[in-house]
C-alpha cells in the first residue's frame, strides 16, 4: 500500500440517445393521439356551423344556451368514462335520469328531493354493478335490462303523467345564471370533471380502474379487489345520471315520465362522447380531457343541424357516424402506436 488514496474514477454519463423520427411519432399518438382527434373533431364541427349559420354561431347568446345542454350530457358522460375504461358498459344511464326526477319532483320539497334523487341514481347503479359482479351477467345485456325495467317502474308510477318543477334554492343551485349569462351547471361540469381527473390520475382508486380494465386477472393477482371497483364506478354513472336528469327537468321546467328513454336521444350523446373523447372500448385506456372536449361537440350537432336548416333526422345518422369515426380513429392509434 502506498498509503495514498486514489480519487474514484468519474464515470462518464452515457449519452443519450436521440428518439427517431418513427419512435416520436409512435409516443405522441400514445399518449396524445386520441385527445389530439377529438380536439381537431370539435373544430372541424364548429367551422362547419359557424360557416353555415353565422348569424347563429358567432352570437354570444348561441354559448349561451349551449353551455346549458353540455352539462346534461357531460355529466353522465364524466362516469360514463370509468365503466368504459374498465372495460364494462351501461346503457341504463337515461332510465336512471328519470328515476332520479321523479323522485326529486315526488317528494314535494326541493332540498330533500335532491338528496333522494342522487341517493335512488346511486342506489340504480349500485344494484346494476352487484348483478353483474355477483352474478356474472354481462354488464350489456345487464343494463339494458334494467334500462326498460326502470323506465317502465317510472311511466307506471307516474300513468304516463307529467308535472311542473319547483323552484326555490335548488333550482338557483344547478340551473341558475351566474352574471345573467353563465348556466350554474357549467360550473357544475367543470366541478365534476376536476374531481373525476383527480380520481383517475391521482388516486388509488383511479389506477385500479385502468388496471381492471387493461389486465383484470394481472390486477387481481397484484390485489385489487376488482369486483368493487367494478361496481363502484356502476354506482357512480347511477349518480351522475340522477344529477344529470334532475338539472335537465329544472331545465325544462318540466318533468317527463319518457325522459331519456332509448328513444330521446340521449344514449346516443352520451355514448359517442365518451368515444370521441378516446375512452377506448378495449377498455385501458381513457381520458377525462376528451370526454369533455368530446361533450361540447356532440352537444354542438343537434343545434348546428338546426341552425343549417336541415332536418332533424340527419341527428341520428351523424350521432351513428361520429361513433363509428371514433371507433376507427381508435383502432387505427392503436395500431400506429404499436408499430
Amino acid at each position: 500500500m502506498t498509503g495514498v488514496e486514489q480519487a474514484p474514477k468519474e464515470v462518464s454519463p452515457r449519452p443519450r440517445q436521440k428518439m427517431s423520427r418513427r419512435d416520436r411519432e409512435r409516443s405522441f399518438l400514445r399518449h396524445y393521439g386520441l385527445q389530439a382527434g377529438t380536439v381537431v373533431m370539435a373544430l372541424i364541427i364548429w367551422v362547419i356551423v359557424a360557416i353555415g349559420a353565422p348569424q347563429t354561431w358567432l352570437h354570444k347568446d348561441m354559448y349561451s344556451a349551449l353551455m346549458s345542454t353540455v352539462p346534461q350530457t357531460g355529466i353522465i358522460a364524466l362516469a360514463l368514462t370509468l365503466v368504459v375504461i374498465a372495460r364494462e358498459i351501461d346503457l341504463s344511464f337515461g332510465s336512471v335520469m328519470a328515476v332520479g326526477s321523479w323522485v326529486f319532483i315526488s317528494t314535494g320539497r326541493p332540498e330533500f328531493g335532491l338528496i333522494a334523487g342522487l341517493a335512488a341514481g346511486l342506489g340504480v347503479g349500485l344494484l346494476n354493478g352487484v348483478i353483474i359482479v355477483r352474478f356474472g351477467v354481462p354488464s350489456l345485456v345487464t343494463t339494458i335490462g334494467t334500462m326498460f325495467f326502470w323506465s317502465g317502474i317510472v311511466v307506471v308510477g307516474t300513468n304516463a303523467a307529467g308535472s311542473g318543477t319547483p323552484g326555490g334554492f335548488v333550482s338557483t343551485l344547478l340551473i341558475g345564471r351566474v352574471g345573467g349569462y353563465v348556466p350554474a351547471e357549467m360550473f357544475w361540469l367543470i366541478g365534476l370533471a376536476i374531481v373525476f381527473w383527480v380520481v383517475l390520475n391521482r388516486s388509488r382508486f383511479g389506477a385500479h380502474v385502468y388496471l381492471v380494465g387493461d389486465n383484470e386477472q394481472s390486477a387481481r393477482m397484484m390485489g385489487v379487489r376488482t369486483g368493487r371497483v367494478r361496481i363502484a364506478v356502476f354506482a357512480l354513472v347511477g349518480l351522475m345520471a340522477a344529477l344529470a336528469g334532475i338539472i335537465a327537468t329544472l331545465e325544462a321546467n318540466f318533468f317527463w315520465p319518457t325522459q331519456g328513454n332509448p328513444g330521446s336521444g340521449v344514449m346516443l350523446a352520451v355514448v359517442a362522447t365518451v368515444f370521441l373523447g378516446g375512452t377506448s372500448i378495449f377498455g385501458g385506456r381513457g381520458t377525462i380531457f376528451g370526454t369533455v372536449v368530446a361533450a361540447f361537440a356532440i352537444s354542438a350537432i343537434e343545434p348546428g343541424i338546426v341552425s343549417l336548416n336541415l332536418t332533424g333526422y340527419y341527428t341520428e345518422v351523424i350521432y351513428g357516424a361520429v361513433i363509428v369515426f371514433a371507433l376507427v380513429m381508435q383502432s387505427f392509434v392503436l395500431r400506429r402506436s404499436q408499430r
